[in-house]
């Protein structure tokens, strides 16, 4: 409506540099002659501060916007392969990765001529760790849980509520796969928690029909730097962002044979003392934090009934006739992922009972040049902090009882606490000097 605007953002840039032994000794390359010229680049993970230098609003943003983005809507790539999958990138949105070479003289004025120059594209699969699941309090994008009143029939009294509940999955992750090489299958299963909270003693839970899923791929792009996350309901007041979606089916199971499990009303005051009355927007950071096995009760619950529950585990596989690209956000391109899963009951002529909708990264090994890069600096790193710890002095005293077992963190029971990732692990050196920005060589 208000005309195309274009925006280039060039995020990165490795000048290559040349000795010269590489060249002629007289600086002339005859004609007839054949010369090569060796040169190596080194694709870093993480981009200079410079490379993003508008405002944000957290510095969560900032260090997403400093991830280098994976090649997007360009198939037109080094490989050749005329059968390259569909990477789901809309006409609006590319994120491409070029050699440039160019061959140059000076003339005797001193101005730059160009002989000849030549290009050649790459696709460039960085690798992205999983990030910590989102909470989506309050968030009208996703949908965590959701509640349905169900009748005995059509114009008749109510049989009880349905819930369905459910959190983030586990990522897929795409591996490490040397090109040419088959893809295996990228999978990630998600855990559906069903509860029945019946109107009266003699009202029975439903009979479970199907439940479907469907994985949506939105890229989100703008012609102007974004200051924070993206989504639908940013987009409508900037005519500066838009957005393109496309939904694909995962699986579709039947769940006729899925059998509900009877629980008397005191189970529910034990697990929740205090839930009896919650609120239906339960959110899924506080399911996770209580580690309930079924969901809360509704706030239509009876306390002296009993109630039914249920759990389905859902396989998910992503499709293989199509590319995926892992879960990123750069200052004007994005792409993220939702799975919705649909619950369909026997007698519900009206489409599905219930749907969820919940956010789902897919995460990436990288190259295998890379994986294997990163094994052999972990083994590098291990093998120096066990050669330091031989000259660390010894301390000889009374041997001190271990830590009680219900002491420690979850996931710890009965092992000594191990450095995690991004903190101090066991037998390593603390930093000599503070660490104040990255740095990235070209050779």
């Amino acid at each position: 409506m208000s005309g195309r605007t274009e925006a280039t953002h060039r995020f990165l840039r490795l000048v290559q540099p040349i000795l010269e032994s590489q060249v002629p000794a007289n600086r002339i390359f005859e004609a007839g002659n054949t010369y090569t010229i060796p040169f190596t680049f080194v694709v870093p993970t993480h981009l200079l501060p410079r490379a993003c230098s508008h405002k944000c609003d957290n510095h969560h943003i900032k260090e997403a916007h400093l991830l280098l983005p994976p090649s997007l809507g360009d198939l037109e790539t080094s490989s050749g392969d005329a059968k390259q999958l569909d990477d789901l990138a809309p006409e609006m949105a590319r994120v491409s990765y070029t050699i440039s070479v160019k061959l140059t003289n000076w003339n005797n004025d001193g101005s730059e001529n160009v002989i000849m120059e030549s290009s050649r594209k790459l696709q460039i699969k960085p690798a992205y760790e999983e990030q910590a699941p989102l909470n989506i309090d309050h968030d009208t994008e996703y949908c965590g849980r959701q509640e349905k009143t169900l009748r005995k029939g059509l114009m008749k009294s109510k049989a009880g509520r349905l819930i369905m509940e459910a959190t983030q999955p586990r990522p897929f992750q795409l591996p490490a796969t040397a090109p040419g090489d088959a893809v295996p299958p990228i999978t990630t299963v998600a855990k559906v928690r069903l509860r029945f909270d019946p109107h009266e003693a003699s009202s029975q839970p439903p009979e479970l029909g199907s439940l479907s899923s469907k994985l949506k791929v939105t890229t989100f792009y703008a012609s102007s730097p974004r200051h924070s996350f993206p989504t639908r309901n940013t987009t409508y007041p900037d005519m500066s962002q838009g957005y393109i979606s496309e939904a694909l089916p995962l699986s579709s199971l039947c769940i006729a044979s899925v059998e509900w499990q009877r629980h008397d009303p005191e189970d529910s005051t034990s697990q929740f003392p205090d839930l009896v009355r919650r609120d239906s927007a339960l959110s899924n950071a506080s399911i996770s934090s209580t580690d309930a096995t079924m969901p809360a009760p509704s706030a239509q619950a009876k306390p002296h009934l009993p109630f039914y529950s249920a759990t389905i585990i859902v396989p998910l596989s992503l499709p293989a006739h199509k590319a995926f690209v892992p879960t990123f956000h750069s200052c004007i391109v994005s792409r993220v992922y939702t799975l919705s899963v649909a619950l369909g009951t026997h007698g519900a002529a009206l489409g599905p009972a219930l749907t969820l909708k919940l956010p789902l990264q897919i995460s990436a090994e990288g190259s295998v040049q890379g994986v294997e890069r990163r094994r052999r600096s972990q083994r590098e790193s291990e093998a120096e902090a066990e050669a330091n710890a031989v000259f660390e002095p010894r301390r000889v005293g009374r041997a001190h009882a271990h830590p009680r077992t219900d002491d420690l963190p979850p996931g710890y029971e009965g092992a000594p606490l191990a450095g995690r990732r991004g903190g101090a692990a066991a037998g390593a050196q603390p930093l000599r000097r503070p660490v104040t920005g990255v740095m990235v060589a070209a050779h």
